[in-house]
C-alpha cells in the first residue's frame, strides 16, 4: 500500500510541475532588441526543482512532459523541432544541476551545481542552435552572421535565463522541499495507520 501511494504521489507531483511549466511558457518576453524572437521564460524552474527534490531523471521527465503538453495545448510553429531543441537544452540544464546536487545536498553544492548547470546550458544552447535550429530554418545563413548570432544572442540569453532560474531556485527551494517532504511523511503516516487497522 505504502509503495503504491508513494508512486501515485510522485506521479501527481511530476504532472503538476509539468503543467506549471507549460503555464510559465506563456509568460515569455524578449530582452535583446536585435534578436526579438529570442525570448526568455521561467518554464525550466519546476523541472529544476523536481530535479533537486527527486533526482535528475525526474527533471528530464518534467522537461519532456512540458514540451509534449506545449505541442498539444499551445501548438507548434516549428514542426516539433523547436520543442526538441528546448527539451535538449532544458534537460541538460536541470539534469546537470540535479546530478551534481544529488551527491551532496548542501547550500554550497546547490550553488556550484547551478553555476555549472547554467554554463552547460549556455554551451548546449549554442550547439543546439548551430547544428539543429539554424540549419533547418536558416540554412543559408553566412558563418560570420551565425557566429554573431550565437555569441551575442543565443549564449547571453541562455546564461541570463539559467542565472535567473538558479537564483529563484535558491530562494524558494528549501520552502518547497519542506512541503514536499511533509507531504511524503503524511502519506507514510496514513499508510501506517491503515496497515494497523487492517491488522
Amino acid at each position: 500500500m505504502n509503495n503504491i501511494t508513494s508512486k501515485t504521489s510522485y506521479l501527481i507531483k511530476v504532472a503538476l510541475m509539468a503543467s506549471i511549466s507549460v503555464i510559465l511558457m506563456y509568460f515569455e518576453f524578449p530582452i535583446f532588441p536585435a534578436f526579438p524572437w529570442l525570448k526568455i521564460d521561467a518554464s525550466d524552474l519546476p523541472a529544476l526543482i523536481g530535479s533537486f527534490a527527486f533526482g535528475p531523471l525526474t527533471g528530464v521527465i518534467i522537461e519532456a512532459l512540458k514540451n509534449i503538453l506545449k505541442i498539444l495545448v499551445k501548438s507548434t510553429t516549428t514542426g516539433g523541432v523547436g520543442e526538441l531543441a528546448n527539451f535538449i537544452i532544458g534537460s541538460t540544464f536541470v539534469g546537470t544541476a540535479g546530478m551534481i546536487y544529488k551527491f551532496k545536498k548542501t547550500k554550497l553544492n546547490a550553488v556550484i551545481s547551478l553555476i555549472i548547470g547554467t554554463l552547460v546550458l549556455g554551451i548546449v544552447g549554442a550547439l543546439a542552435n548551430a547544428y539543429i535550429l539554424i540549419p533547418l530554418f536558416m540554412p543559408n545563413m553566412p558563418k560570420k552572421e551565425l557566429m554573431i548570432y550565437i555569441m551575442e544572442g543565443v549564449i547571453p540569453i541562455n546564461l541570463i535565463k539559467g542565472a535567473g532560474i538558479s537564483v529563484i531556485t535558491l530562494v524558494i527551494y528549501k520552502r518547497i522541499s519542506v512541503i514536499i517532504n511533509n507531504d511524503n511523511r503524511k502519506l507514510e503516516s496514513n499508510d501506517a495507520k491503515l496497515s494497523k487497522k487492517a491488522v
